[in-house]
């Protein structure tokens, strides 16, 4: 009996644990450093940094989820061409009057530039 009472303790508080969403910090601190150090630089960064890192990026791989967090929400669709992989979307920043074409495709940025442009040129987008 004490055997399977021992059993059925252990079992419950595994199941406890399993479904128990253990904060980040309990089970790691140093991680939930390392995390909040992380975002602390993305939100350091004033726009025009933010800008001149996706241009520094545009064309390799994770460029577009760069642009979703420095400009997650303020993004607005103006036109869609071909380029890159088949299509690329134009998006337009109106905080920063800024364009970026975007290959989905790829999840790449494939071109910056400054005002409100719907059709980038053909070797811009490719």
């Amino acid at each position: 009996m004490k055997v399977a009472s021992s059993v059925l303790t252990s079992v419950a508080l595994a199941g406890l644990l399993t479904v128990w969403d253990v904060p980040l910090k309990a089970v790691n601190p140093s991680l939930a450093q390392a995390s909040a150090a992380e975002m602390k630089d993305v939100t350091g960064l004033t726009a025009q940094q933010k800008i001149d890192l996706l241009i520094k990026h545009k064309g390799q791989f994770g460029s577009g989820d760069e642009l979703r967090r420095y400009f997650f929400g303020d993004l607005e669709p103006l036109a869609v061409q071909p380029g890159g992989a088949g299509m690329v979307v134009n998006l337009y920043n109106k905080a920063n009057n800024v364009t970026f074409a975007y290959c989905s495709t790829y999840d790449v940025v494939v071109a910056v530039k400054k005002g409100k442009v719907t059709s980038f040129a053909a070797s811009e987008v490719k």
